[in-house]
């Protein structure tokens, strides 16, 4: 399937990807599976020993996060960062790879199942959005008394950790307001039905990612599977990742063709219907 079925020696690098020097690592072994950070987020912020058990995770740092330094004059959009991710697997010469997306990452991963399907496998998606913000976020959970900036508070966790390792740790302020000037307006219905690969849809029942939009995202998608973690919001995979890490490794390793779920009227019939 891809060249990184075995050991891979080489660990960690840049890669000259669309004008970037994109820093990426890769940490298992077996078929490849790449994590997508959330906005923010960069590869050694955090490990899912249980995943690299059975795969070779590749963590990307999009465009100005993390190692990967910005490129000043270009906007950073979720469009570009799918071209980037893109061109690494052609880089790292994998021909195709199941995805794991956070938030941010989710869209990206998504993204990628339809612009470039042929690269995609199964997709996983924790607190990722699919729509406009306007019908996807959950307003109580986003409100703020006065609009964030990049020295607010509340991303006081994202602003410590971009300056252990960025490659000029004094760029956080253009950093941050390249992104928190994204526009993303969502993918359309008829994106979202086009989707051919399997998608996972997770989230926390106190995300700030409305439950509403997940259920309407998880019907319009064909292949999609929902999985609603109780009592856990955006950042669970930080806090928490052991009650999300379970239902991400259970769809990646199931077979394509499964029994299928009874129905009343077939009822449960054990080898026949589950």
């Amino acid at each position: 399937m891809n060249s990184l079925s075995g050991t891979m020696p080489e660990t960690r690098g840049y890669a000259p990807i669309n004008g970037l020097e994109m820093y990426y690592e890769i940490e298992g072994t077996g078929n490849p599976l790449v994590y997508l950070p959330p906005v923010f987020g960069f590869a050694g912020l955090k490990s899912f020993a249980v995943l690299t058990q059975s795969h070779s995770v590749i963590t990307v740092d999009f465009q100005g996060h993390g190692h990967t330094a910005d490129i000043p004059e270009r906007p950073i959009t979720l469009e570009q960062n799918t071209e980037d991710v893109a061109g690494l697997l052609k880089y790292l010469g994998i021909a195709k790879a199941d995805f794991f997306g956070e938030s941010y990452g989710g869209v990206i991963a998504t993204m990628l199942a339809l612009r470039h399907p042929e690269l995609v496998g199964r997709v996983a998606t924790y607190g990722a959005t699919f729509g406009p913000p306007q019908a996807a976020h959950n307003v109580e959970m986003l409100r703020f008394d006065h609009p964030p900036t990049p020295d607010s508070r509340c991303f006081q966790f994202q602003r410590e950790a971009y300056k252990r390792v960025a490659p000029s740790p004094d760029y956080w302020q253009i950093f941050c307001g390249k992104v928190l000037r994204i526009g993303w307006k969502g993918f359309s219905d008829e994106e979202l039905a086009s989707i051919q690969a399997p998608v996972l849809i997770a989230l926390g029942d106190h995300d700030f990612v409305r439950l509403e939009h997940a259920i309407d995202a998880f019907r319009r998608i064909p292949n999609a599977e929902l999985a609603v973690i109780p009592d856990a919001g955006h950042f669970a995979l930080f806090s928490e990742h052991e009650r999300v890490i379970p239902a991400v490794e259970h769809f990646l390793a199931k077979p394509g063709n499964r029994i299928p779920i009874a129905t009343a009227e077939a009822g449960y019939r054990p080898g026949e219907t589950r």
